[in-house]
């Protein structure tokens, strides 16, 4: 049984890798800024579950939230750092600055505070795996994608950086960068509730499901302690990358 904490555990892919973890009879950390939701998500699975509220951007709450558990739950095996959102796809001239420092604090700035908060204690015991949320964003521009797009290529440095101060020691970690993805609010918050506009995004496709990501995650914990995988970039078969966008005359 492993002890694992989960980000932005409130919904989406954070609520699929809590509910997929106890499955597999592991213990999870879930946090979030909706304790309302994270209360129902401690009802249904039960005590293996600790709910315990947080936004990584509030960096002085990131700092002491390990040492401000229960002391049977501070030894953290896994670190999911999935807490994540983006913001408008406009042109970058028309971009709400506002917009681009939240997914900043949020996608970078949460992200690596976190980290830090739970790394140390890791290398203390020689054992750990860290499993980072990116984004084919990260990899592919496309129009609209800006501060997100360049958000999730910092996770992927991150987490390649992260390896190479690593080497050596029996602690993994992973980005994983999935493509068309459904089952979660990312593009309900992306255009600001507008549900019309959020399901026309997904009309006609076939895409990756939260489950889909909670089993690649599943799979990544189940490996042998000296495996690591660094990256592993998913898209359903109905996505591809495209052809470079040209302006013609």
């Amino acid at each position: 049984m492993k002890t694992i904490l989960v980000t932005g555990a409130t919904s989406g892919f954070g609520a699929a890798f809590a509910r997929r973890f106890i499955q597999d009879g592991h213990r999870v950390i879930a946090t979030g800024r909706r304790v309302e939701r994270l209360t129902q998500l401690a009802e249904e699975l039960g005590k293996n579950l600790l709910a315990a509220p947080l936004d990584v951007t509030d960096a002085p709450a990131v700092a002491g939230f390990v040492a401000a558990l229960p002391t049977d739950w501070q030894a953290v095996d896994v670190l999911i750092n999935n807490a994540g959102l983006a913001l408008g796809q406009g042109p970058a001239w028309e971009a709400e600055l506002a917009d681009w420092d939240r997914m900043v604090a949020t996608n970078v700035s949460g992200l690596i505070h976190m980290t830090h908060a739970v790394l140390p204690a890791m290398v203390a015991r020689d054992n750990g795996l860290i499993i980072n949320l990116g984004s084919i964003a990260g990899v592919y521009p496309y129009p609209g994608g800006h501060v997100y797009g360049a958000s999730k290529a910092f996770v992927q440095q991150f987490s390649l950086n992260l390896r190479a101060d690593l080497v050596g020691r029996n602690i993994r970690v992973t980005d994983i960068e999935p493509g068309m993805v459904t089952g979660s609010e990312f593009s309900q918050v992306r255009f600001g509730g507008d549900s019309g506009r959020a399901a026309a995004v997904y009309a006609g496709t076939n895409p990756l499901t939260a489950e889909d990501i909670a089993e690649t995650a599943a799979w990544l914990v189940s490996l042998p302690a000296h495996v690591n995988i660094n990256r592993i970039e998913l898209m359903p078969t109905c996505q591809a990358n495209g052809a470079f966008a040209i302006k013609r005359t």
